[in-house]
């Protein structure tokens, strides 16, 4: 096993350093975030900072870098309070990382990486369409870490669409029968291959596999 103090981390080159430090925290999800301005221009990008907070209300925060340069999925979701979530499946994962390119405010990302919008009556930010699931949210509270100066976006999730099957008798959605894709590091792309699920954890019992559906 290799030890690495401080003081190497620190003096890892920024591009070494940065695909390193990602590759820490594991497999990470795989997202396209779809906005749009006031004037109706549209905007996709993908993140692998989404997360879950809460459940009642139904909250999901992602990491927003430093706006020291043009962030238009920042602009635009403080501009409508809305924004759109779309999990990556092994159909357009290469499309979606093709979004991370800096591309001018006037080009349209969906046009450029070949993916294609769907938008839902009540909701102004785009969907998109190759995604099996995905989500509309309100933004509802930015939160600045002071510390590297990156943003925690918190919105409320509004509305959910999802391929039917994929949504078990107990709530439990089974991405994995969607094809939904992974990352690790910055630009490596995986697939997942479920284990079991396990019934709730207690005190001195051992957890037993339970069904896909939930029962």
């Amino acid at each position: 096993m290799q030890h690495l103090d401080h003081q190497q981390i620190v003096a890892m080159p920024s591009r070494y350093r940065a695909q390193f430090i990602n590759s820490l925290s594991g497999f990470k999800s795989a997202n396209l975030i779809a906005t749009a301005n006031s004037m109706g221009q549209t905007n996709v990008a993908i993140f692998s900072s989404v997360v879950h907070l809460g459940a009642s209300p139904a909250l999901i925060g992602f990491i927003m870098r430093p706006d020291s340069v043009e962030r238009h999925t920042l602009e635009n979701i403080k501009q409508t309070q809305q924004y759109t979530i779309n999990q990556v499946n092994d159909r357009f994962w290469q499309a979606a990382h093709q979004t991370s390119a800096r591309y001018l405010r006037d080009e349209c990302e969906f046009e450029q990486c070949g993916l294609s919008t769907t938008y839902l009556k009540g909701v102004t930010a785009p969907f998109v369409k190759e995604s099996q699931l995905k989500y509309a949210l309100t933004l509802k509270e930015i939160l600045p870490i002071s510390h590297n100066n990156t943003l925690l976006i918190i919105g409320e999730v509004t509305d959910v669409i999802c391929k039917q099957s994929a949504i078990k008798n107990d709530g439990y959605i089974d991405i994995e029968s969607l094809n939904t894709v992974t990352i690790s590091g910055l630009d490596s792309y995986h697939i997942s291959h479920r284990l079991s699920r396990l019934t709730y954890a207690k005190p001195h019992v051992t957890p037993n596999k339970i069904s896909l559906n939930g029962e």
